[in-house]
């Protein structure tokens, strides 16, 4: 009994934070509208006048700490969802954090990844380094998943972090029968290529899930769920669709993972902290996959 009340007291107080933070997204919105224009690289290996944290990370690893990370919006939104994860990651070390805006109004999710393949050789090309890390919310991280399985992005992009992105489609998407919504249902012909067996693929795989995420249904499918990739799913409880990206527990699982990470896309070492290991209750366990790892 106690653990259905905690259980629904959780449920009520991530609606509230998902309310509060939608209705502060809609005012800083106009923000975010236009692309970013400015490098925001830290091109300094310097050590004076950084925080504890940046210098820590400095210090361990000063690869880990340079490797962009490009984050990635969803549908009709903009770079300022990532307002608080940005200043969150740079807070805690890591000076090159990119954003990129697609148009909002897009028809075609392939497009909007060849958009991102773009964006990706730019970044490369300005920083030098030969891979990044990507985050993407939402749809966006199905953008981003298209560019590494099926464009061959895998050689650019170390890791992928997707936010609620509706890997196996959405019952949501048949709402709008229109547009780019019919790329995201369960039967679409995009769901049925990430599907489809893959030869190879060096990217790693970091997907958070939700109970409280209303945009995705069911749940799990915004996991990977592929016996070719290196996927990891995190459950995080109690969190929507929009406030992801603002979950204090999200952020730090983000950093954890990027900070202890190989050239090849594995932990380096295993204290690396996970989050809740239950999954939601009425929800089923991966089968059993060649690479795939779940924490929950």
């Amino acid at each position: 009994m106690k653990t259905a009340v905690s259980r629904l007291g959780g449920l009520a107080r991530g609606a509230a934070i998902e309310a509060t933070w939608l209705a502060a997204h809609i005012a800083t919105y106009p923000l975010g509208v236009l692309q970013e224009k400015s490098a925001p690289g830290l091109d300094r290996f310097s050590l004076q006048g950084l925080p504890p944290v940046q210098r820590g990370l400095f210090v361990g690893d000063v690869e880990a700490a340079g490797t962009p990370i490009l984050l990635v919006h969803g549908m009709v939104d903009n770079r300022s969802i990532f307002t608080v994860l940005r200043r969150a990651l740079r807070r805690r070390g890591f000076g090159r954090v990119w954003t990129m805006n697609y148009h909002v109004l897009t028809h075609d999710l392939r497009a909007a990844s060849k958009r991102l393949a773009a964006t990706v050789e730019a970044v490369c090309a300005q920083t030098g380094y030969e891979r990044i890390h990507v985050i993407g919310h939402s749809m966006g991280g199905i953008i981003a998943r298209y560019y590494v399985q099926r464009m061959g992005g895998d050689q650019r992009v170390h890791t992928l972090v997707t936010l609620g992105s509706p890997h196996g489609g959405t019952r949501a998407a048949r709402l709008l029968p229109r547009g780019v919504c019919r790329q995201l249902r369960p039967s679409s012909d995009v769901i049925a290529e990430l599907g489809a067996p893959v030869e190879s693929c060096r990217t790693r795989f970091l997907c958070f899930w939700s109970d409280l995420d209303v945009l995705i249904s069911p749940k799990p499918a915004a996991r990977i769920d592929h016996p070719d990739l290196n996927a990891r799913n995190v459950f995080v409880r109690g969190v929507g669709h929009m406030s992801l990206p603002i979950d204090g527990r999200v952020t730090r699982e983000i950093a954890n993972t990027l900070a202890q990470l190989d050239s090849d896309g594995m932990t380096v070492r295993s204290g690396v902290t996970h989050l809740d290991h239950s999954p939601a209750r009425g929800t089923a366990r991966p089968g059993p996959g060649r690479r795939s790892a779940t924490a929950g």
